[in-house]
This record gives structure tokens, sequence and C-alpha cells, in this order.
């Protein structure tokens, strides 16, 4: 009984982290208007804040290590 608790608390630990961690998204490159060549990355996905994005301070883009610059936003808005 001891053992199926902490198989079910481990369970739903590894599935609550899986959302946390796969947050973003895929662009593919594309063309500008003025015909750059945007290469492919990966970003937040798209929310009502900035305060989550990897550009934000407080913030760090997995995938290049790098700190975030941008200030968070002062608009908060609440979703209740």
């Amino acid at each position: 009984m001891n053992v199926t608790r902490i198989f079910i608390f481990i369970l739903i630990i590894s599935f609550s982290f899986s959302f946390s961690v796969f947050a973003d998204e895929s662009v593919n490159g594309y063309y500008r208007k003025d015909g750059t060549y945007v290469q492919p990355y990966h970003r937040s996905s798209p929310n009502n804040t900035e305060n989550d994005n990897w550009s934000t301070k407080g913030n760090i883009n997995p995938y290049t290590g790098k700190e975030g610059t941008k200030n968070p936003d002062n608009n908060l808005q609440n979703n209740y």
C-alpha cells in the first residue's frame, strides 16, 4: 500500500513537471518582406503577460542559457 502511494505521488509530480517543461513552441524559419531569412527558433507559448517570457529579467532561456534583459510588464491582468 505504501509503495503504491509513493508511485502515484511520483507519477503526479512527473506529470505536473512535464507541463512546465513543454510550455514552449518551435517557430519555423521564414523570410521577411525585405528578403531577410529568419532562422528557426523556440519561444515560450503566447499568453497575456510578458513576465514568463525568456527575454524578461529573472528568466533564463533553456535553449541558449541567456538571461532575460527586458523589464517585466507592469500591467498585470487578473484572470478571475
